[in-house]
């Protein structure tokens, strides 16, 4: 079984974190896989504290092995947050932002700090801030990362990931962004990352609540199919702190489509509302469906449990044949 130190860190058995989903319920797909031996995670945007907590007693309900709670500063939401300080899980994890006074309450509450950054800057704020786990999300990835615009912008994660390694100061860094296979988990570890994020590949789980026809989307899509969101202030929520940012990628829709070519045309206190609601009543792949270039790497719809294991083992079967191959060619 493939084992690193994040393992040891996090209290499971392969290197390999599942992805929050923001509003979406992903309780099923978290529990699987944490079951496999990953930490699953759990997404807390824009849902109720009581709906939250509904989730957490099911969650715990299905498996007894250590799991992650997601919060973002898009936007913060304070009564969530003090909610999960009080559920206790394993883990916090973050994104768009490192509030260095919210990694303090959560390790007072014995809580490790799961941190995820998208640039050098961040990087150095989380190793000050004395994270945990610190990771690194290459511009590949779905959801919600690095700089829009001019001809890309983000950082790619086979770069972002040596300079996070390079200043984590012993940090375990996980690689996010593009990864959903064993070959990913393999190229993260030469990097020198200690284990993976994935997010698009899990999405297509048998086990993920979401809509089919997005499933399916995801499996027919190539990386070209999926756009970074350069005007997604029109209609996602508000930053809680200045020095946030983020810019989702997507699949196209017709809304998207709109915003991205009139964003003057979209009115936000109309947009958002209108996205959320959709989100929360399980319509939210009409508008916004988060997905990463490494769709093009998925093929089929699986269950979590096997998505796990062909990562992990086919990632334990590359290095193998890679270390025997250079010690054939090596010199005598």
């Amino acid at each position: 079984m493939l084992r690193t130190r994040l393992c040891d860190v996090l209290g499971i058995e392969v290197p390999l974190i599942g992805a929050p989903y923001g509003p979406f319920d992903q309780v099923e797909l978290a529990a699987a896989v944490c079951e496999s031996g990953g930490l699953g995670s759990l997404g807390t945007a824009v849902r109720p504290v009581a709906d939250l907590r509904r989730q957490w007693a099911r969650m715990r309900e299905l498996t007894d092995r250590p799991f992650a709670i997601n919060h973002t500063l898009r936007p913060l939401n304070e009564e969530a947050f003090q909610a999960t300080l009080d559920e206790r899980p394993a883990a916090i994890s973050f994104h768009l932002g490192v509030p260095d006074d919210l990694v303090k309450r959560a390790h007072d509450a014995g809580i490790l700090w799961i941190q995820q950054v998208m640039d050098v800057r961040q990087a150095e704020q989380a190793v000050r801030a004395g994270v945990d786990v610190i990771v690194a999300q290459g511009g590949e990835a779905g959801g919600q990362g690095g700089e829009a615009g001019g001809q890309g912008g983000e950082v790619s994660t086979v770069v972002l990931v040596p300079q996070v390694v390079d200043i984590a100061a012993g940090t375990p860094v996980v690689a996010a962004g593009g990864i959903a296979d064993g070959r990913g988990l393999a190229a993260a570890l030469v990097l020198g990352a200690q284990g993976v994020a994935i997010g698009t590949r899990l999405l297509a789980s048998v086990e993920m609540n979401i809509a089919q026809e997005w499933k399916s989307r995801i499996v027919a899509a190539e990386a070209r199919d999926t756009i970074k969101l350069a005007h997604s202030d029109r209609f996602m929520p508000p930053f809680s702190r200045p020095d946030a940012y983020g810019f989702p990628r997507s699949l196209r829709t017709a809304f998207l489509e709109d915003v991205e070519a009139h964003p003057e045309r979209v009115q936000p206190a109309e947009a958002g509302p209108r996205i959320v609601e959709a989100m929360l009543t399980g319509r939210g792949h009409e508008f916004l469906p988060f997905t990463g270039q490494s769709a093009a790497l998925v093929h089929e719809i699986l269950p979590a449990a096997e998505i796990v294991r062909r990562i992990v083992d086919d990632a334990e079967t590359i290095l193998r044949r890679t270390a025997e191959a250079c010690t054939r060619a090596a010199p005598h």
